[in-house]
C-alpha cells in the first residue's frame, strides 16, 4: 500500500486501534495472524477493513502485515507527534475529520422569518384573513366551477411537486451522509471498545462524541433549510383550505366526502383521531401526489445511500 494511502487509513482511530493490536500480536509483523488470534480484541469489521485495504494480506495460513517498517514508522511517529504533539502542549487531535457546518444565506433567513409570520396564523385570526383573500383572488374563481374536494387534490399536487423538488435541491445529501456517517463509526467503534474491555479507548471515543456533539446541529439546519422554503407555499396553502372550510365559505352543496368505512362524513368531522376530514383528505393527496412525483422525475430527498 502507498505510504500516503497508509497515512491517510491511520487517520481513523477505530482502524489505528486494530492496526496497533495486530502489529503488536505479530509480534512487529514478523508472525501470522488468523482471525482467532485477535477477535478478542478487534472486531470482524476491523479485521475485514485490515483485509479489504490490505494491510493485511494473505500469507501461507494467516495473514501478515503488508509493509511492517511502514507501519512501524508511522505508528511511532503517531504515539509521538500526533497523540503528544511536541510533548509541551496537550494533543488536540480527536480522530475526526473536519466537516464544515450548513451556513445559511440571507435570503433562507429572511424566508425563515417570513414562514413563522406566516405559521402564526394558525392562531391569528387576522393573518389568516389576510393571506386567505390574497390567495382568494387566484382560486376563488377555481373554486366556483371546481368541486371542493377536486381543489384539494390540485393543490396538493401543486405543493407536493415544489416541497419534492425543493427538498431534492437544496438537500446536501453528501454532507448529510457524512454526519450519519460519523456518527454510525463512533457506534461501532464504542461498541467494540466495550466488547473487548479497552478503557483507554473509550475514554478516546467519549471525547470524540463529545468533540462532534455539533453534528445534531449541523444535521437539523441541512434538514431544515429546505422545509424553510416549503413552509413559504404550504402554509398558506393549508391556511386558505381553513379558511375556507371553518370560516362558512363552502358552497352549499359541499359538504364533505364519501370515505371507505366511513361512510359519508362533513368536511369539519373528525375522521382520524382529531383531525377532520378535510386535513385527512389533503394529507392522504398531498402523500399520494409525492411519492408519484419522486418516482416520475427519479427525485431523491433523503441522504445518499
Amino acid at each position: 500500500m502507498p505510504i500516503d494511502q497508509l497515512v491517510a487509513l491511520l487517520e481513523n482511530e477505530s482502524v489505528r486501534e486494530a492496526l496497533v493490536i495486530v502489529y503488536e500480536r505479530s509480534d512487529g509483523g514478523t508472525e501470522e495472524l488468523e482471525w482467532s488470534d485477535v477477535r478478542d480484541s478487534l472486531s470482524s469489521d476491523q479485521w475485514g477493513t485490515l483485509i479489504e485495504r490490505e494491510v493485511l494480506v494473505s500469507a501461507g495460513t494467516g495473514f501478515a502485515i503488508a509493509e511492517p517498517d511502514q507501519v512501524e514508522r508511522l505508528l511511532a511517529g503517531d504515539d509521538s507527534s500526533e497523540r503528544t504533539g511536541t510533548g509541551d502542549e496537550p494533543s488536540e487531535h480527536t480522530g475526526l475529520d473536519d466537516i464544515e457546518s450548513p451556513s445559511w444565506t440571507s435570503a433562507d433567513k429572511a424566508a425563515g422569518v417570513f414562514a413563522l409570520f406566516l405559521f402564526a396564523g394558525y392562531w391569528n385570526a387576522q393573518i389568516r384573513n389576510i393571506v386567505a383573500s390574497v390567495e382568494s383572488v387566484v382560486l376563488g374563481p377555481v373554486a366556483e366551477f371546481v368541486p371542493f374536494h377536486l381543489i384539494i387534490v390540485f393543490l396538493a399536487v401543486v405543493t407536493g411537486l415544489y416541497s419534492t423538488i425543493l427538498q431534492s435541491r437544496l438537500m446536501d445529501r453528501e454532507k448529510l451522509e457524512e454526519y450519519k456517517q460519523r456518527m454510525e463509526d463512533l457506534r461501532e467503534r464504542k461498541e467494540a471498545a466495550t466488547e473487548r474491555g479497552d478503557d483507554a479507548a473509550l475514554e478516546r471515543i467519549q471525547e470524540e462524541q463529545i468533540a462532534a456533539a455539533g453534528d445534531q446541529f449541523g444535521m437539523f439546519k441541512l434538514q431544515f433549510r429546505p422545509m424553510v422554503w416549503i413552509m413559504l407555499l404550504t402554509i398558506p396553502v393549508f391556511l386558505w383550505l381553513r379558511w375556507k372550510v371553518r370560516g362558512g365559505h363552502l358552497g352549499a352543496g359541499e359538504t364533505g366526502l364519501v370515505v371507505p368505512l366511513a361512510g359519508s362524513v362533513t368536511w369539519q368531522q373528525s375522521l382520524v383521531g382529531p383531525m377532520q376530514t378535510w386535513i385527512v383528505w389533503y394529507f392522504v393527496c398531498s402523500m399520494a401526489a409525492r411519492q408519484l412525483i419522486q418516482k416520475t422525475l427519479d427525485l431523491r430527498t433523503g441522504s445518499s445511500s
